[in-house]
């Protein structure tokens, strides 16, 4: 039997675009929201499973950085990239008011508005990637390049190593 997934906004707007992706859902564990336990859930490789972060910059304002689920973002990486001097995580408590979506379900497709977006370079190694579909407990599977062309992506090297 076919469990019946209700399409979320994220989805709804590669379909409007016809970008193929497919919904996959795992299950949740409120005490864990890591990109570790949802490529664990997945059974895929965590390299494979990239967390949407929401930065802002003391320049340009928000920005988004989609990573591998086990790294860290290089603050000053993304500062440079985005075009700041420093740049920071915003406060989760600011997530929902300025994305529309909250921690553990942040999708970089379909904010409230476009930010301009990065992407880490190490998803060009992989036919396809997973990114929250914007819930949790649901990911979208994608090739890479489409992704980057939906959310006129930079691709860049954002990672501590």
């Amino acid at each position: 039997m076919k469990i019946k997934i209700n399409k979320t906004n994220a989805a709804r707007l590669l379909d409007k675009a016809k970008i193929p992706y497919e919904l996959i859902p795992y299950t949740v564990d409120e005490n864990n929201l890591a990109a570790t336990h949802v490529a664990q859930e997945l059974g895929e490789d965590i390299n494979q499973v990239f967390k949407t972060l929401v930065l802002k910059g003391d320049k340009t304002g928000y920005l988004v950085c989609v990573i591998p689920g086990d790294k860290e973002v290089n603050l000053k990486s993304a500062a440079k990239i985005s075009g700041n001097k420093s740049v920071e995580m915003i406060p989760v408590k600011e997530l929902l008011p300025i994305t529309g979506y909250i921690r553990g379900g942040c999708s970089p497709i379909g904010m409230k508005k476009d930010f301009p977006t990065f992407i880490h370079e190490s998803c060009k190694n992989f036919q396809f990637i997973y990114v929250s579909a914007g819930i949790r407990g649901l990911q979208i599977k994608i090739s890479p390049d489409n992704l980057i062309c939906f959310t006129h992506a930079t691709i860049t090297n954002l990672i501590n190593l």
